[in-house]
């Protein structure tokens, strides 16, 4: 981690993600690269609207303001050259973010500087570029559009919910369910319940965001977690077992047996649910913004 970073909590997040680029967007598919730049110097003063994850870095960026000193950094990764790129900075001064660090790599991937920079998550909307960051040790989701309105209700707390195996916890219980079906899940995990599972993609990240919880305001806190899984008793143990080992401390935990996530994360509130399952994703993402975390057994691929 870069000297300076140290006791922060690191957030990488792209253009797309942060700013509604489709118009731009549609002018580099139909009409190529050289359009593309030209478009974006002419509208360089016209300023972006919100993208997907634009509230969540706004309500992390606002903890600074209830700290003792700046804890939070979030960097801008796009795959614009620093010229074309003028246009995204433009709105960040509008939108007055606190956001001074990027990396423009003209065209190539960016997932590259998410390690360089010591990023605890990484938050896109190209898949590639996610799993790439996820295969070098970041924590790392595609945010997915959401396909109803948002809720416009103005809040400052910032609630992060997660899925549970090859999310925070590795795809090892998952395995068996995959391979063997749900009574030898069930079996394998009673069998196991007081072995600690191994740690996910989303477990420094987790780690990170814990450690700064501990330093915000207890009667109010704006920040809160909530672990959103599949299982069910008697499985819950092992999971339960896992973070008392981790000494993290979850503020919410679901445990629903297959139950769609969906009306549960809409009472929860969730500012965006991480998940290693597209379909679960697509699901969620009729009531809150989703992030597709493309590891584990689930999305194993031919060429993998």
């Amino acid at each position: 981690m870069p000297k300076g970073f140290e006791d922060k909590l690191v957030v990488a997040i792209s253009s797309r993600a942060l700013f509604n680029l489709d118009d731009s967007h549609q002018v580099f598919e139909n009409e190529g690269l050289d359009a593309y730049q030209q478009y974006q110097i002419q509208h360089e003063d016209q300023i972006l609207e919100k993208g997907e994850a634009f509230n969540i870095v706004e309500r992390l960026l606002q903890l600074n303001d209830v700290l003792d000193k700046a804890r939070v950094e979030v960097i801008l990764l796009s795959r614009n050259s620093a010229d074309t790129g003028l246009r995204v900075f433009n709105s960040i001064e509008h939108y007055d973010l606190d956001i001074r660090r990027a990396a423009f790599s003209g065209g190539e991937s960016p997932y590259k500087y998410v390690a360089a920079f010591g990023c605890h998550l990484f938050l896109s909307t190209n898949a590639e570029d996610v799993r790439r960051a996820l295969d070098n040790g970041v924590a790392a989701a595609t945010l997915m559009p959401r396909t109803r309105k948002a809720d416009q209700t103005p809040r400052r707390e910032l609630r992060f919910a997660f899925d549970g195996d090859a999310v925070l916890f590795s795809d090892e219980a998952e395995q068996v369910f995959k391979r063997q079906g749900l009574e030898a899940f069930t079996a394998s995990e009673v069998a196991a319940a007081d072995q600690p599972l191994s740690g996910g993609p989303f477990k420094p990240f987790l780690s990170a965001l814990y450690t700064l919880q501990r330093e915000l305001p207890a009667d109010a806190p704006p920040i809160r977690t909530a672990l959103v899984t599949a299982r069910s008793a008697p499985a819950h143990k092992r999971v339960i077992r896992t973070l008392r080992e981790w000494n993290i401390r979850i503020d919410e935990s679901l445990f629903l047996g297959g139950l769609e996530k969906g009306e549960f994360l809409r009472a929860y509130g969730a500012d965006v649910f991480f998940d290693d399952q597209h379909s679960h994703c697509e699901s969620a993402s009729e009531h809150v913004p989703a992030g597709h975390v493309p590891h584990g057994i689930a999305n194993h691929r031919d060429d993998d």
